[in-house]
Protein backbone atom coordinates (compact mmCIF):
# COMPACT_ATOMS: atom_id res chain seq x y z
CA UNK A 1 0.00 0.00 0.00
CA UNK A 2 1.47 2.71 -1.19
CA UNK A 3 -0.90 5.80 -0.94
CA UNK A 4 -2.78 7.05 1.99
CA UNK A 5 -6.04 6.89 0.14
CA UNK A 6 -5.54 3.09 0.16
CA UNK A 7 -5.12 2.97 3.98
CA UNK A 8 -7.73 5.22 5.33
CA UNK A 9 -11.33 4.03 4.04
CA UNK A 10 -13.97 6.48 5.61
CA UNK A 11 -14.35 8.30 8.69
CA UNK A 12 -16.64 6.53 11.28
CA UNK A 13 -19.56 9.12 12.05
CA UNK A 14 -21.14 7.63 15.38
CA UNK A 15 -22.35 9.24 18.54
CA UNK A 16 -19.77 7.74 20.35
CA UNK A 17 -17.13 8.48 17.90
CA UNK A 18 -18.35 12.27 17.65
CA UNK A 19 -18.40 12.90 21.49
CA UNK A 20 -14.57 10.73 21.31
CA UNK A 21 -13.85 13.89 18.67
CA UNK A 22 -14.86 16.75 20.83
CA UNK A 23 -13.70 16.06 24.17
CA UNK A 24 -10.23 13.67 23.91
CA UNK A 25 -9.43 14.56 20.04
CA UNK A 26 -9.73 10.89 19.13
CA UNK A 27 -10.75 10.47 15.54
CA UNK A 28 -12.46 6.94 14.26
CA UNK A 29 -11.75 5.28 11.00
CA UNK A 30 -12.45 2.12 9.03
CA UNK A 31 -9.15 1.38 7.59
CA UNK A 32 -7.34 -1.57 5.21
CA UNK A 33 -7.38 -4.65 7.05
CA UNK A 34 -3.87 -5.56 5.83
CA UNK A 35 -2.61 -1.71 7.06
CA UNK A 36 -0.36 -1.34 10.27
CA UNK A 37 -0.26 1.36 12.83
CA UNK A 38 2.70 3.05 11.23
CA UNK A 39 0.87 3.20 7.87
CA UNK A 40 -2.04 4.31 9.65
CA UNK A 41 -0.35 7.36 11.52
CA UNK A 42 1.60 8.40 8.31
CA UNK A 43 -1.69 8.35 6.13
CA UNK A 44 -3.61 10.25 8.82
CA UNK A 45 -0.82 12.82 8.78
CA UNK A 46 -0.61 13.13 5.37
CA UNK A 47 -4.14 13.35 4.52
CA UNK A 48 -5.17 16.00 7.06
CA UNK A 49 -2.04 17.73 7.68
CA UNK A 50 -2.14 16.95 11.63
CA UNK A 51 0.07 15.11 14.46
CA UNK A 52 -0.84 12.22 16.31
CA UNK A 53 -0.02 10.46 19.89
CA UNK A 54 -1.51 7.32 19.79
CA UNK A 55 -3.42 4.70 17.43
CA UNK A 56 -5.41 1.79 18.68
CA UNK A 57 -6.66 -0.81 16.01
CA UNK A 58 -9.46 -3.25 16.20
CA UNK A 59 -10.37 -6.08 13.71
CA UNK A 60 -13.74 -6.82 13.55
CA UNK A 61 -15.09 -10.19 12.09
CA UNK A 62 -17.86 -10.46 9.65
CA UNK A 63 -21.50 -11.44 10.79
CA UNK A 64 -23.01 -14.48 9.59
CA UNK A 65 -25.96 -13.91 7.60
CA UNK A 66 -28.57 -16.11 6.15
CA UNK A 67 -30.18 -14.95 2.82
CA UNK A 68 -32.59 -16.27 0.13
CA UNK A 69 -32.40 -16.57 -3.19
CA UNK A 70 -35.22 -18.52 -4.45
CA UNK A 71 -37.20 -20.63 -2.44
CA UNK A 72 -33.35 -21.81 -1.30
CA UNK A 73 -31.83 -19.98 2.02
CA UNK A 74 -27.84 -19.62 1.51
CA UNK A 75 -25.76 -19.13 4.40
CA UNK A 76 -23.01 -16.22 3.87
CA UNK A 77 -20.89 -13.80 5.63
CA UNK A 78 -20.88 -10.15 5.69
CA UNK A 79 -16.85 -8.57 5.40
CA UNK A 80 -15.14 -8.64 7.80
CA UNK A 81 -13.45 -5.14 8.68
CA UNK A 82 -10.64 -3.07 10.82
CA UNK A 83 -11.07 0.38 12.37
CA UNK A 84 -8.60 2.75 14.22
CA UNK A 85 -9.10 5.30 16.72
CA UNK A 86 -6.50 7.93 16.37
CA UNK A 87 -5.71 10.57 18.99
CA UNK A 88 -4.08 13.96 17.76
CA UNK A 89 -1.79 16.04 19.40
CA UNK A 90 -2.44 18.90 21.53
CA UNK A 91 -3.39 22.08 19.29
CA UNK A 92 -4.56 19.37 16.38
CA UNK A 93 -7.76 19.05 14.35
CA UNK A 94 -9.65 17.48 12.10
CA UNK A 95 -13.15 19.05 10.66
CA UNK A 96 -14.35 16.81 8.27
CA UNK A 97 -17.71 19.30 7.69
CA UNK A 98 -15.76 22.53 7.29
CA UNK A 99 -12.75 20.97 4.82
CA UNK A 100 -14.87 19.49 2.45
CA UNK A 101 -15.45 20.74 -0.52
Amino acid sequence: MKFAEDIIIRPIMTEKSVVMQDNQRKFTFEVNPAANKIQIRDAVEKLFNVKTTDIKTMNYLGKSVERRIGRTRVAGRKKSWKKAIVTLKEGHDIDFFNDAV
